[in-house]
């Protein structure tokens, strides 16, 4: 079943969901980024099906992340490389990776991915950084407001951030309703 597009939301996280399209469009991101290039390597590493993967593929040519490059001409074979938009969800990679390392994801007794300063080998993190003063920030120190693109949707969705850090009485209306508590028998 199809679910409906994101065409029209005023969003930029649920834009970029679009371009990349699905869990099999992030894979075949990934293996890009890891240097995988061609269509039977994509198939290799994911286990994903042609169909599926040529659907994939065309979604992210067609959404400006990858282009495809003919390396064969009898029979025409292609690979696949990052444009300028599609390394831009390189950091995206890298965050999912380091959640999932967080949360033992991979089943793995450690990480399997490592990102290092390609020029000092040294360990990399990520971090919130406060553009006026240089300082690193955690995620409680960050608030998200409205920008200037926000429609009218996105204020409402905002206003219920500013709801949950309001304290909430009992009988202040925003409080979810109480469960009334399991009986035992």
């Amino acid at each position: 079943m199809r679910s409906k597009g994101f065409d029209g939301m005023v969003c930029s996280i649920a834009g970029v969901m679009a371009a990349i399209g699905d869990r099999w469009g992030l894979l075949i991101l990934r293996d890009i980024f890891l240097g995988l290039s061609r269509y039977e390597d994509f198939r290799q590493s994911s286990g994903v099906t042609n169909v599926t993967l040529s659907d994939r593929l065309k979604h992210l040519e067609a959404n400006g992340l990858i282009e495809r490059r003919r390396y064969q001409v009898n029979p025409e074979r292609f690979e696949y490389g990052l444009t300028p938009k599609g390394r831009q969800v390189g950091p995206v990679m890298a965050m999912l990776a380091l959640i999932g390392d967080s949360w033992n994801a991979s089943g793995a007794s450690a990480p399997p991915l490592k990102f290092v300063n390609r020029k000092t080998d040294a360990d990399v993190g990520w971090s919130f950084v406060d553009q006026r003063t240089g300082k690193k920030l955690g995620v409680p120190d960050v608030a998200i407001k409205a920008g200037p693109g926000a429609d009218d949707l996105m204020r409402w969705r905002l206003s219920h951030i500013e709801r949950s850090n309001e304290p909430r009485g009992d009988d202040d209306g925003c409080a979810p309703p109480r469960r009334a508590a399991k009986r035992r028998a």
